[in-house]
């Protein structure tokens, strides 16, 4: 079985250079820390997770809580993460909170705490006190993704500034009669996305001197058959919009395809626009503000190691906490036009 010194010669570099670039801990350059890997792979060898944890302290392990795993964008900030902290040689256990309040309990109390993880990001879930206390309280970075957290770092979308830049550009191709199709009580609950995306929406509608009609507003479940069901209501109406902003891709898809059915043309009689840029979204035309979650992941892990390796990072102590604000794109595709 090969060792750290063959795969040392194998890539003309010290013994100790391989042990910081395998292990992520020192300063290597990026080409260097390329070769070793390289040569490491070829020759088969492997870190013993176990050596290098008792010479760190640490497990070499991220967990990621999420509130559940049927939703695109939890998975893609998932995937962006995973890139960054397998090239910095972290591995990733995901913890599913789609289960009663016990199975919480447990992965914040018994997973989280002994000694499982070195660090956490939460994605779109709103931690307590007690929650975000007991992991800082043992040293375990915390970073949040979609939502602000006391006394931790946070990424996330300005979700009132997306919703007006979506109407906006709806307003400047001269709709005035633009419905928006948003999100119910149940997916409230964690930041007020649905509350803050139609608070944008409202504010875009009032600043173009627009009045603020309740009948172009209805609550959906952020899918594509959620979308269709409240298109269809919108759209069945007597005097219907002539354009559609839905608080998320999937339910603007959902929206084309109720036009569809009604025997109504996108963009020619309805325009269309979401918030996401899902992986459908480009192939059915569809406008929308791309918030980038894999992007979003990639800077999550970023965050967490930058307070897990500070020295590394070119300060002695860990960051201070900050709030990032994620960055959004108008992307204007085929499913927006001058009103009729």
């Amino acid at each position: 079985m090969p060792g750290i010194d063959d795969v040392a010669r194998h890539a003309g570099v010290s013994t100790a250079t391989v042990s910081r670039a395998l292990s992520g801990n020192g300063p290597v350059s990026e080409t260097t820390r390329a070769r070793v890997i390289q040569s490491a792979s070829e020759l088969g060898y492997v870190v013993s997770s176990n050596a290098s944890g008792l010479a760190s302290g640490r497990t070499r392990n991220i967990g990621a809580v999420v509130p559940r795993l049927d939703r695109w964008f939890f998975t893609s900030v998932i995937e962006g993460a995973q890139r960054v902290l397998l090239r910095r040689g972290y591995d990733l256990t995901l913890y599913n909170l789609n289960g009663d309040g016990e199975e919480r309990r447990r992965v914040f109390e018994h997973h989280l705490l002994r000694n499982r993880v070195d660090a956490v990001f939460a994605i779109c879930l709103k931690l307590s006190e007690a929650e975000v206390g007991s992991l800082l309280g043992i040293g375990k970075p915390l970073v949040g993704v979609g939502g602000p957290l006391p006394g931790v770092s946070t990424l996330r979308l300005d979700d009132v500034a997306v919703a007006r830049l979506a109407t906006e550009h709806l307003i400047s191709l001269g709709h005035r009669r633009i419905a928006h199709i948003g999100g119910s009580h149940e997916f409230d609950l964690e930041f007020h996305i649905p509350t803050n995306r139609r608070l944008g929406y409202e504010q875009a509608v009032r600043d173009a001197g627009l009045p603020v009609d309740e009948a172009l507003h209805r609550a959906s479940d952020f899918t594509i058959p959620g979308g269709y069901d409240a298109a269809k209501q919108l759209l069945d109406a007597p005097d219907r919009p002539t354009a559609v902003f839905a608080a998320s891709d999937e339910m603007a898809i959902g929206a084309i395809l109720a036009a569809r059915d009604l025997g109504l043309r996108v963009p020619e009689d309805l325009s269309v626009i979401g918030i996401d840029d899902h992986p459908l979204a480009e192939f059915f035309g569809l406008s929308t503000v791309a918030q980038h979650p894999g992007r979003q992941g990639e800077q999550a892990a970023t965050l967490l190691l930058a307070a897990l390796e500070p020295r590394r990072n070119g300060v002695v102590a860990p960051p201070e906490p900050v709030g990032h604000t994620a960055r959004a794109d108008l992307i204007v595709r085929f499913s927006t036009a001058p009103s009729p």
